[in-house]
């Protein structure tokens, strides 16, 4: 069995993209119901004023940092899955290499624990993984891009919207004043939600399609 540009499919492990499809999309379903319980557990919290990572300090730190874990297991799912199918050449490996990134990234955001807290001791990281996310999210869909539309032109075309958007909206975050950085944040984090949730799907799609 072949995708639309004739790659074979055939020697791809139907149930194990399925699988990481399911974990991927779980992943940032997991991150998102994290930051609303989040937001409602720790008081006096402004989900408008008050950023995504004054979450992940005090005594409800756990359920941040959980949701960073899971949407992190969702990044790695997808990694693996496009590791697996591997639709392209050097830019595909890139954008699998990119993808591992983002997930230990986001990982070290939740356990350094150093974000929210004002915390200056030790060698202070989360601003420089900050600009390693900023980078990654609009790095990996464009890498991937060009092998994603040997399975779907639709896909492809949403993840170089998706790309698009985020390339745009990213370094605004960095101009905004503190009143409303916080909701900006939510947004740019449902983007990149949207970026992994699409390659999951893909990639269920595609392993469903090659039963």
């Amino acid at each position: 069995m072949d995708d639309i540009s004739g790659h074979a499919i055939d020697a791809e492990r139907p149930y194990l993209l399925i699988g990481l499809g399911f974990l991927g999309l779980i992943g940032c379903a997991v991150g998102i119901l994290g930051v609303i319980v989040a937001q409602i557990m720790v008081p006096g919290h402004d989900w408008v004023a008050d950023t995504i990572s004054d979450l992940g300090a005090g005594e409800n730190e756990i359920i941040m940092d959980l949701a960073l874990y899971a949407f992190a297991a969702g990044i790695f799912a997808v990694a693996l899955s496009s590791a697996h199918a591997h639709l392209g050449g050097v830019a595909w490996s890139g954008g699998v290499l990119v993808l591992a990134l983002l997930a230990a990234a986001v990982v070290v955001i939740g356990a350094r624990n150093e974000y929210g807290d004002g915390d200056s001791d030790g060698i202070v990281v989360h601003i420089y993984v900050v600009y390693a996310l900023g980078a990654g999210f609009l790095a990996a869909p464009l890498l991937l891009a060009g092998g994603i539309k040997r399975d779907s032109t639709l896909s492809h075309r949403w993840m170089i919207a998706l790309a698009v958007l985020w390339g745009l909206a990213a370094p605004v975050f960095f101009f905004l004043p503190t009143g409303v950085d916080g909701l900006y944040e939510r947004v740019l984090g449902l983007i990149a939600c949207a970026i992994i949730a699409s390659l999951s799907w893909m990639f269920l799609v595609r392993g469903r399609r090659a039963l």
